[in-house]
């Protein structure tokens, strides 16, 4: 165990009502509020904006995200 991680799922449970920076295969990345997810890491994000080029471009509010487009997320504290 490693910073109170065992397995990959941890990361993610640690982060539920925290910011997170989700980059999508489409090029995208999107930042929000992780407020659920599930085991396919579909995820539901809160006051969800779309960022592009390091700058918020559209606000997107209450955001469902399916799993099979996210290339990875990362917990805001991790974010530059």
């Amino acid at each position: 165990m490693v910073n109170g991680v065992e397995r990959p799922l941890d990361v993610l449970n640690s982060a539920k009502g925290k910011e997170v920076l989700v980059q999508l295969k489409n090029n995208r990345q999107m930042v929000g509020t992780l407020l659920a997810f599930d085991i396919h890491i579909n995820v539901v994000l809160d006051n969800a904006r779309e960022i592009v080029d390091g700058e918020s471009k559209r606000s997107m509010g209450l955001t469902f995200l399916r799993g099979d487009t996210i290339i990875f997320i990362s917990p805001a504290s991790m974010v530059a």
